[in-house]
């Protein structure tokens, strides 16, 4: 698969993930297999106005090539400056647009994937990004729509096409859908259809390698997006890349290599952030992920998720059992939020009118992450 001129294989993009995607654990994923790998979403008012939080976000380390980083706006000026500085500046080799996100303070802006529904400030949006980024190739990620009533991944991906963007990637699922129900994957075909001319790249349920290659086969997109099916799993590139290369052979790692691994995972999250207090408690979040399905007790959970050193979660982690087998389909099925919502927040009067290309009051996010 290639974008623009960057040869991805296997054609295997690390979905943008808020308090996620950060240079540690891309690191980890990128050394299981090939694939794209994408930064946070970085908010292209907090790039423009060199938000400290932000610039130390777009950091990436020595090894980590193509550079790809993902912007979230609405003001197609913020947008296409904050291209031009990523450009300019070298701040990475690949652009991807966010119009997929779903929780409420985007959508209540008119960020992420409420945006879609005006198409004229979509085409505005994505004209000047692709102007400011010059020679780097531009994507954008989106959702079906604001819901069932309201969907627009068709109109969106013929505007993405005839704007001059790179490939397209579709979750198959509607904003107010959240993560919950099942993703459409007969969308991704539909929209694979209607714009044959650039790649198009399925999202949504990639639970496991053989998932990946059903997509594909189901649906004809190029390359598929992964996201929630890696939380505490970085192995799944490992799988995926044995997928796409025909062998099958997968990551069954036993407890000791998982607790290895998240020994490593907070350590370069301190190393990362400078702070030890800081990086063990954004690590976290992850012990969940990372223990899905393995037979340990909710007091071993606890006092590895309540770590406050490193030290200390070392010492826990090496506690755990090593020898305890990779628990399998526990393991493998779904992981993250997965429940839907009952409305998506949007501005006063924003279905109104699917044409009004006016950019909403207090529309851009002044910090990065979502």
């Amino acid at each position: 698969m290639k974008i623009g001129p960057i040869e991805v294989w296997p054609p295997v993009v690390l979905a943008p993930m808020a308090g996620i995607t950060n240079a540690p654990f891309r690191t980890l994923c990128r050394e299981q297999g090939g694939g794209l790998y994408v930064s946070e979403m970085i908010t292209t008012r907090a790039l423009v106005e060199r938000n400290a939080k932000t610039m130390a976000m777009i950091r990436f380390g020595p090894a980590e090539r193509p550079r790809s980083v993902q912007l979230y706006g609405v003001d197609p000026g913020v947008v296409g400056r904050a291209a031009e500085i990523v450009a300019g500046e070298g701040l990475a080799d690949h652009i991807d647009l966010n119009f997929g996100c779903p929780v409420p303070k985007v959508t209540r802006r008119g960020g992420g994937s409420a945006l879609p529904y005006k198409r004229d400030l979509l085409r505005r949006i994505v004209r000047a990004a692709v102007a400011g980024a010059g020679a780097l190739p531009v994507t954008m990620k989106m959702r079906k729509g604001i819901d069932d009533d309201h969907l627009t991944y068709l109109d969106a991906g013929r505007i993405a096409a005839e704007e001059g963007l790179s490939a397209v990637a579709l979750h198959g699922r509607t904003a107010v859908q959240h993560y919950g129900g099942t993703a459409d994957w007969d969308a991704i075909a539909r929209l694979k259809d209607a714009v044959p001319e650039i790649p198009v790249l399925g999202n949504g349920d990639i639970w496991t390698a053989e998932d990946a290659l059903r997509m594909m086969a189901r649906t004809g997109c190029d390359g598929v997006v992964v996201g929630r099916g890696c939380l505490g799993r970085p192995w799944l590139f490992r799988d995926l890349d044995h997928a796409f290369r025909g062998s099958a052979e997968r990551a069954r790692p036993a407890l000791g290599e998982v607790a290895a691994t998240m020994a490593r995972h907070a350590g370069l999250l301190v190393e990362c952030f400078g702070s030890e207090t800081h990086g063990v408690l954004d690590f976290r979040k992850h012990v969940g992920w990372y223990l899905k399905g393995f037979p340990l007790g909710a007091e071993t959970r606890r006092e590895l998720a309540t770590a406050t050193t490193l030290a200390g979660l070392r010492e826990r982690l090496a506690a755990l059992p090593a020898g305890l087998p990779w628990p399998g389909e526990a393991a493998d099925g779904p992981r993250g939020k997965s429940t839907a919502r009952e409305r998506v927040l949007l501005p006063d009067g924003w279905l109104d009118d699917p044409r009004d290309a006016a950019v909403p009051a207090d529309a851009e996010l002044a910090t990065s992450g979502g």
